[in-house]
């Protein structure tokens, strides 16, 4: 499939409008196609993966799990949320263990890159709230955080001032639509990508006016591995980072555990407001890694697994450019990127 400079302004159709979706419009939009995004939910889109998302931007802390693939294509997406929201404001991510977890706090920093290590006056410089309570942290300055469910209807409002045109309660298959279709269904496009699997994440967002970080924190534990991620409104969302199980709901024991390592992070979780529990199923292939699938006029973009706001500015990058330009084969390779 190849679309030449005279095919550059021709209709295209996108399904769902969670992160990768909403990416994939606001470039096309912006290109000069006209761009139709369906959605089967309503506005509030508060069943989709992509509400219940953490919004960490930390392409360097996920060289300690994932493949260069990933890295690759945040360091990109963090240019692109930079240039296309420029008062998002970064302000790095920290990483920290207690003493009894020396060894895991050893392991991370082995295992990544892009960080300076600070000692217990530089942490509590760096976030007054925690200290006192560790010796050491690792700090990643170059990365930030976004909060989901303010930057998606940003990103909404950007594509429509491109001339894109967005339709909630539209529940639509792929064969319904003519032309270039684009489809960003997740576990729903499991129909046609039979290989996905669910992989859940389970949150906890809570509200207190005892603690106030700038940044996302990540508590090493052999068996709690935690993030907090602060939010607007004195609010934290606590969560863990992957649960190989496509089981709905937060069960009592997640809960349990969640905020029991919130609290080992700092004592004040104690006595925090439950605001809210909640989980969402992340689409991922067996190896983890993104797909950018073309079979004829339906390009399929699906498996973000636990990297949707990390890495779907880039996707859409290489899906239009693919669209533009052209290539050979029926898999975009994501690891074969270059950018000027």
């Amino acid at each position: 499939m190849r679309h030449d400079a005279s095919g550059r302004d021709a209709p295209i159709s996108i399904i769902g409008a969670g992160i990768a979706g909403l990416w994939q419009a606001l470039l096309f939009a912006r290109a000069g196609h006209a761009v139709t995004l369906y959605e089967r939910d309503d506005a509030a889109m508060s069943h989709a993966t992509s509400h219940w998302a953490g919004g960490m931007l930390a392409p360097w802390c996920e060289r300690e799990a994932a493949d260069d693939v990933v890295a690759r294509l945040g360091i990109r997406s963090l240019a692109l949320w930079r240039e296309t929201l420029p008062d998002l404001a970064f302000k790095g991510s920290l990483v920290v263990a207690h003493a009894r977890d020396r060894s895991d706090f050893e392991r991370f920093a082995r295992m990544t890159e892009g960080h300076v290590r600070l000692d217990a006056a530089a942490i509590a410089g760096l976030e007054p709230a925690l200290e006192g309570r560790f010796r050491e942290a690792l700090h990643f300055p170059g990365e930030g955080h976004v909060e989901p469910r303010a930057v998606m209807p940003a990103l909404r409002r950007l594509i429509a001032e491109a001339g894109g045109r967005i339709l909630f309660g539209a529940a639509r298959d792929p064969d319904d639509l003519a032309g270039l279709v684009i489809d960003c269904r997740g576990l729903a496009g499991r129909d046609r990508a039979p290989a996905l699997r669910g992989v859940k994440g389970e949150t906890v967002l809570v509200e207190t006016s005892e603690i106030a970080f700038t940044q996302p924190i990540r508590l090493l534990h052999p068996r709690w591995p935690l993030y907090v991620v602060p939010r607007s409104g004195n609010r934290f969302l606590v969560g863990a980072t992957t649960i190989e199980s496509e089981g709905e709901g937060v069960s009592l024991r997640s809960a349990m555990e969640l905020m029991t390592a919130a609290y080992a992070l700092h004592p004040a979780f104690a006595e925090a407001r439950i605001v809210e529990l909640g989980s969402a199923l992340r689409p991922a292939f067996p190896d983890n890694h993104p797909r950018i699938a073309v079979a004829g006029r339906l390009i399929s973009v699906n498996g973000l697994y636990r990297h949707g706001f990390l890495i779907a500015p880039a996707l859409a990058e290489l899906t239009l450019s693919h669209v533009h330009q052209g290539s050979q084969g029926d898999l975009i390779d994501t690891e074969v990127m270059s950018w000027s």
